[in-house]
């Protein structure tokens, strides 16, 4: 984990895209609030580490995300359960549920099919907040956390000072 966060620091300060470590960032919260007792979730990973995206905040932010996802599970169930309920859509959801891998994503569930659909509609502004953060990052923070005395102190300390090597590359 030391190394993933070490790569994060070193992608936030190096010429990496900003789209990507965004893009990261939205797909680990997507990853994140769904449960992982399904083919869906497993789908949804595999497909985005193929992907160029940034893999350690990818990574990182799904394993955060779910340490907190199941607060909001009431909120899951209802809004799965108002869209698995909705009469015109009853029969695609029949016709799905007899497809023989489908059923093994449990989208008829509705915590899943609620997290799936809740975390679609936080993909953009979660993208469009990791594009301001990086950029902020990079112009702000960064910069004067070089030259902070905590940042000089931290370098002596051996495992805060692999994470703070990431630094050394870009400033």
């Amino acid at each position: 984990m030391l190394k993933w966060i070490s790569s994060l620091f070193k992608a936030l300060n190096a010429n990496h895209n900003p789209a990507e470590i965004a893009h990261a960032l939205a797909l680990g919260v997507m990853l994140g609030l769904m449960p992982k007792d399904n083919a869906l979730w497993y789908l949804i990973f595999v497909f985005f580490l193929f992907v160029r995206i940034n893999k350690p905040t990818y990574l990182l932010t799904a394993l955060v995300v779910s340490y907190f996802a199941w607060m909001l599970d009431p909120l899951f169930g209802t809004i799965g359960y108002a869209v698995l309920t909705l009469k015109p859509l009853e029969g695609l959801f029949g016709f799905l549920v007899d497809i023989p891998f489908v059923g093994f994503t449990k989208f008829n569930n509705t915590i899943v099919m609620g997290s799936f659909l809740f975390s679609l509609l936080l993909y953009a502004p979660f993208f469009f907040f990791g594009i301001f953060f990086v950029k902020f990052w990079r112009a702000k923070v960064a910069p004067g956390f070089i030259k902070s005395p905590l940042y000089k102190a931290a370098q002596g300390l051996p495992v805060i000072g692999k994470i703070f090597e990431a630094f050394e590359e870009k400033f």
